[in-house]
């Protein structure tokens, strides 16, 4: 996960990993806190895009922060809702 961020912010020294990496982990943490476990699965599309986003409006100081943060806000509403991403239903 940490060279795909890398890759799509266009980043391609090693000075900043610590800090990517723990905002990947936050990424996974804030997705876990609703219900869409992002640890699970690196390879899946949706949910490296969703933490790319997540790590672009959170690095350095973008201008572009409210329009990531609500691209990131809109990509976990959907991940929420959509089938295999969410918290399983409860039948009983």
């Amino acid at each position: 996960m940490l060279d795909a961020v890398k890759l799509a912010m266009r980043i391609v020294t090693t000075a900043y990993d610590a800090e990517i990496s723990s905002l990947i982990a936050a990424a996974c943490a804030d997705l876990g806190i609703v219900g869409v476990s992002a640890e699970s699965d690196t390879t899946d599309p949706l949910l490296t895009r969703a933490v790319i986003t997540y790590c672009r409006a959170n690095f350095g100081s973008p201008d572009e922060y409210d329009r990531l943060k609500a691209a990131y806000d809109e990509q976990k509403a959907q991940l929420i809702t959509a089938t295999g991403y969410g918290l399983p239903e409860v039948v009983g």
